[in-house]
């Protein structure tokens, strides 16, 4: 009888940790990376254009000047939280893009176009 209680105890033991296990490996894939380039018309890379990332929910912003070949990169963002993106350079804006919670990809790559003329 005894022996009946110590299987029964390490098998829901033996559940349990797995279910934990399962927890553990979700929590690690929690946040996303956001990369892309700022381009022109002509998709030529746009270098010292500035990106601005809003998180909508806090409203903070992060900036992520580019560099010779267009490209930015925002790693980390919470996966729950959607965030608004767009380029600027010397007065000219490119259009907004929205990044969604529901996107469920671990990578987003959005290219933003500003039109220089």
């Amino acid at each position: 009888m005894l022996m009946r209680k110590f299987a029964i105890i390490a098998v829901a033991l033996g559940l349990l940790m797995g279910f934990a296990g399962a927890q553990s490996r979700d929590k690690k894939d929690t946040t996303r990376v956001l990369t892309g380039r700022v381009v022109d018309k002509q998709e030529n890379g746009l270098p010292n254009a500035v990106v601005y990332l809003t998180n909508t929910q806090t409203r903070t912003v992060k900036t992520y000047i580019v560099g010779p070949d267009g490209t930015y990169h925002f790693p980390a963002l919470a996966a729950n939280i959607d965030y608004e993106v767009y380029a600027q350079l010397n007065g000219k804006k490119s259009d907004s893009r929205t990044v969604s919670q529901f996107e469920s990809r671990p990578q987003i790559n959005l290219n933003l176009r500003i039109d220089t003329r």
